[in-house]
């Protein structure tokens, strides 16, 4: 029987990327992908009781990382409230649906990521009179707001939101001005 744990045969089970942490799940013998969250190629063997290993995020640039993310935040010219961050090597910026958002792997999340460190129920924005409030939703891996765990706070505009892997900027543009249109009012 030939070994599945080396080579790019990976085989049933998950696999952790060497470099940045991201976990792959193959349900048959496969050939791995490259990981979605460094384009890296080298994975081991994800097993609960590996020995204690740690991986560590390597960020490929952290500067260059927050711009992408401030420049993105900044283009927004539509009134509401959004969360801009990174996904598959590209910035993306998600509108707050309403007056609330739910946030996790489950299919009736409004805003879904297809991570296992990220729970199914992960968390909730809740827009109330004073801002917006971040809930964890009994999450495995927590919330982090600002790089502090929380249950629950109401976020200011460029909070950063940790839900499993994911660096969440969040952007309240809800008191952006009217847009001038150029000539000058008259009196009647």
């Amino acid at each position: 029987m030939e070994s599945l744990t080396s080579g790019t045969l990976a085989g049933t089970g998950t696999f952790r990327c060497e470099i940045c942490g991201h976990v792959v799940e193959m349900t048959t013998a496969d050939v791995l992908p490259a990981c979605p969250g460094c384009d890296g190629a080298s994975f081991t063997r994800a097993s609960l009781f590996a020995g204690s290993a740690r991986f560590q995020r390597a960020e490929p640039d952290a500067p260059t990382h927050g711009d992408a993310l401030d420049a993105a935040r900044d283009a927004i010219d539509a009134p509401g409230r959004y969360l801009v961050f990174h996904d598959a090597g590209e910035v993306r910026t998600v509108a707050m649906p309403g007056e609330s958002m739910r946030i996790g792997r489950s299919l009736s999340a409004h805003l879904r990521f297809e991570d296992p460190t990220v729970s199914r129920r992960h968390a909730v924005l809740l827009a109330e009179s004073d801002g917006v409030r971040v809930l964890d939703d009994r999450s495995l891996n927590g919330v982090f707001v600002n790089g502090e765990r929380t249950d629950s706070r109401m976020l200011a505009d460029g909070d950063e939101i940790v839900i499993g892997r994911y660096r969440l900027r969040f952007a309240d543009r809800s008191t952006l001005p009217a847009p001038s249109t150029g000539a000058p009012l008259q009196a009647e």
